[in-house]
Order: structure tokens, then C-alpha cells, then sequence
């Protein structure tokens, strides 16, 4: 059953252009942004750190944005209440979203990597950087989709629609997720969000580290929001 939620999901999410667009085009657009401001050597620090903050845009904007926004639609267009029908329930339905992210997520950070290949920014880190980075997008998409289910299975469409977007704004901009974090007091409080873990812990692994306390951080929130999910999800409007 969640490997046919899976499917269907993905065919949902790719042939909706909005989504399509937020999913794939912000980020590759932002990462060309930012790769002519660098203009650095291959494999700079800093063009490195352009690249995974590009990675952490786009897994919120596939696991968090859209889902939430599709959730909520589909809550109001009665498809949430067909499949309420079945025996998929709410863990089912947060499992096989969370592998259509993964595979989204798959296909997206293939396009990343294609462009920065192209501009000639990036060159291949250790296995164990790019397992430890597969491991920290794996549990913050986990994480932003439960927060999504939360936001998506609650509120009206409408309310979703702005608040999934405006916070995409924020957590991308102001959020360390683009760009790093500072040092202040309110910038170390930062990390401790999903957003903020995600953005870092991405920037350490492609960096050669292992981000220890980011990947501890996004596994709390990982569990913490698909408990509250499952107890705040509502099949119909």
C-alpha cells in the first residue's frame, strides 16, 4: 500500500507545474545566482557551501511547500476522504509521501549537480561526505514532510497556501538554510530548528564533516513532528 501511495504521489507532484517550479526551478536559479556572485575556483569552500545551501532550498521546497500546499487541496477536494476509506491510514500516508520526496528529491539534486557541473563548480567529495549528506536530506525530508501532514491536515487550503509559501521565504532568506549562520546568540538558537539543522548539516557534510549534533537535531524533529502529524491529522475539511 505505501509503495503504491509512493507512486501516486510522484505522479501528482510531477505533473503540477507551480510545484514544478518551486521544486526544481528556485533552486537551480538560485544556485546559478550565486555561483556568478562567487566566481570561484571548482571546489572552493565557499562555492561549496552555494551548492548545499541550494540542496537544503530545495528539499523544503519538495518536502515541505508543496506537500503542504497538496495535503490541503486534496483535504478540500474530498481526495483525503477517499482515502480515508482504505487501510493506508495517516502513517501510511506519511511513509509513502516521504518516499516520493525522496525520489523528487533524487531527480532534483541530480539537476543541482548537472548545473554546477556545467558552471564548473563542483567536483565529487568523499563517499563519506556525500553518505553523510544523503543521511542528513533523508531526515530532514522526513521531517518537513510530517511538518507538512501537520500544516496541510489542519488548516484551510487558503491558510496553507500563504503560510507554507511565506515561511518558505523566511526559512530560506533568514533561516540559514541559503546562506550560513552567524554567531550570534539567536543564530546558534537557529540550528537547533529543522531548517536551520537541515541548512548546516548540509554545509558540514559537503564540507568533509559529520554533522554530529545537526543529524541528532533533525532526527528529534523527525520524531517529534510525525508524532504530532499522526494526533493532528484530519481526513476531511
Amino acid at each position: 500500500m505505501i509503495r503504491a501511495q509512493a507512486w501516486w504521489e510522484l505522479r501528482a507532484l510531477l505533473r503540477n507545474g507551480e510545484q514544478l517550479l518551486v521544486t526544481f526551478l528556485l533552486p537551480i536559479l538560485a544556485l546559478v545566482v550565486l555561483l556568478e556572485f562567487t566566481a570561484l575556483n571548482i571546489g572552493s569552500p565557499r562555492t561549496t557551501v552555494a551548492l548545499a545551501g541550494c540542496l537544503a532550498m530545495g528539499v523544503i521546497a519538495a518536502a515541505f511547500t508543496s506537500q503542504a500546499i497538496m495535503i490541503a487541496f486534496d483535504r478540500r477536494w474530498g481526495v483525503l476522504r477517499m482515502l480515508s476509506t482504505t487501510p493506508l491510514g495517516p502513517r501510511g500516508l506519511l511513509w509513502g509521501k516521504a518516499i516520493a520526496v525522496v525520489v523528487l528529491l533524487a531527480l532534483q539534486i541530480t539537476l543541482l549537480l548537472l548545473v554546477a557541473t556545467w558552471r564548473g563548480a563542483w567536483q565529487p567529495p568523499p563517499m563519506a561526505s556525500m553518505i553523510t549528506a544523503i543521511v542528513v536530506i533523508g531526515l530532514g525530508a522526513l521531517s518537513f514532510v510530517a511538518c507538512a501532514m501537520a500544516l496541510g491536515g489542519t488548516l484551510r487550503a487558503e491558510a496553507v497556501l500563504a503560510f507554507a509559501n511565506i515561511a518558505f521565504v523566511l526559512m530560506v532568506s533568514a533561516g540559514g538554510v541559503l546562506l550560513p549562520l552567524g554567531d550570534s546568540l539567536g543564530a546558534v538558537l537557529m540550528r537547533y530548528t529543522p531548517w536551520g539543522a537541515l541548512g548546516e548539516g548540509l554545509r558540514e557534510a559537503l564540507l568533509g564533516n559529520i554533522p554530529v549534533v545537526e543529524m541528532v537535531v533533525q532526527a528529534a524533529w523527525a520524531l517529534v513532528l510525525g508524532m504530532v502529524a499522526m494526533r493532528v491529522f484530519r481526513w476531511r475539511s
